[in-house]
């Protein structure tokens, strides 16, 4: 069972695994382009970068439960945000088919976050038992 401290540190994961992917453009544009191919926007791979940057370094701040509850929200919504992006403009050809890296890893952490939420509502359901039962005895 997943306890606070893991989602937390779920978050702190996650949000680095998000910083360094928005780094990465801003600091080598020429080996972030030799992956994923050539960028004609660049505004724009500059703009997701940031905030990429932005959404990890939330997550990182995540240090109480309300905290990484709020951390997990924001970590799903980017991560079903890119995977869908991914798995929509592969097969138009818009972007290079090594995308599909990245949607395997966007599909890692929403695996991640669903057992994270699956032992956070057990435990909350324990302490709503345990709770009743006291009141009953």
């Amino acid at each position: 069972m997943m306890r606070s401290t893991d989602g937390r540190a779920l978050a702190r994961a996650h949000g680095v695994f998000n910083i360094l992917g928005g780094l990465w453009p801003l600091v080598s544009a020429r080996t972030f382009e030799a992956v994923f191919g050539r960028k004609t926007d660049r505004w724009l791979q500059q703009t997701t970068a940031g905030l990429l940057i932005s959404v990890g370094w939330t997550q990182t701040r995540a240090a109480t439960n309300a905290q990484w509850t709020h951390a997990r929200r924001i970590g799903m919504a980017t991560a079903i945000t890119l995977f869908v992006i991914d798995l929509v403009y592969v097969p138009k050809g818009r972007i290079s088919k090594t995308y599909l890296l990245d949607a395997a890893m966007e599909a890692g952490w929403l695996a991640a976050w669903a057992r994270s939420f699956d032992a956070s509502s057990r435990r909350r359901s324990s302490a709503h038992a345990a709770k009743r039962g006291s009141r009953v005895a």
